[in-house]
């Protein structure tokens, strides 16, 4: 015969508490400095230069090593053989975190951002709203999101995944895709996302 009590799978101590005495006090410790959190490591990013963005991040060099230096204590030097722009942390980086933002500062540099001005403002404007605004409530509808187009801000309004499904619509229409290639490519993936799901 098995006896009714199941087998004890671990074994407890017992001690008997006194009442009278407060738990321990809390060990102090130290904060890490930067170094200390990648046990010592030296970190790096590197971010690639386009043939188009070479000679403005020539000119405008002491602008974006400066702040990077000085203020993030990141070094920073431009590799010519690779035509990469190299970070790294230092011993005396205040925050590891500083280096990914450095990276983003420097990859924002590489995107080219034109501002489009007078009627080439007032045609994208067009473009993005459609006849009767039908091209902007096509993107709503398929994306699950709401458009808010106020002068020469474009507001999105959604999960995070359906917005960035929205602001690549909204993108193409603006460098000149048709807009029947922009439906059909909203049709592809709004029907990838209903899938996931």
């Amino acid at each position: 015969m098995q006896s009714s009590k199941a087998p004890a799978s671990m074994e407890v101590e017992t001690r008997e508490h006194k009442s009278q005495g407060a738990l321990p006090a809390k060990p102090k410790f130290e904060p890490l400095k930067a170094h200390e959190m990648s046990d010592g490591r030296v970190q790096f990013r590197k971010v690639s230069v386009p043939p188009h963005r070479y000679s403005p991040l020539k000119k405008a060099w002491m602008e974006i090593y400066t702040p990077i230096y000085e203020q993030m204590k990141i070094d920073v030097r431009m590799n010519l053989k690779a035509r990469k722009v190299e970070l790294k942390t230092r011993s005396d980086t205040p925050d590891v975190s500083n280096l990914q933002k450095c990276a983003d500062f420097v990859h924002a540099f590489m995107l080219d951002v034109k501002t489009l001005r007078g009627e080439h403002l007032s045609r994208a404007i067009g473009r993005l709203s459609g006849k009767g605004g039908k091209t902007k409530f096509a993107i709503e509808n398929a994306t699950k999101t709401r458009i808010v187009i106020a002068d020469t801000k474009i507001h999105i309004l959604g999960s995070f995944q359906n917005i960035k499904v929205a602001r690549d619509s909204l993108c193409s229409l603006i460098l000149g895709s048709p807009a029947g290639k922009v439906y059909s490519k909203l049709r592809q993936v709004t029907a990838r996302l209903a899938e996931r799901f």
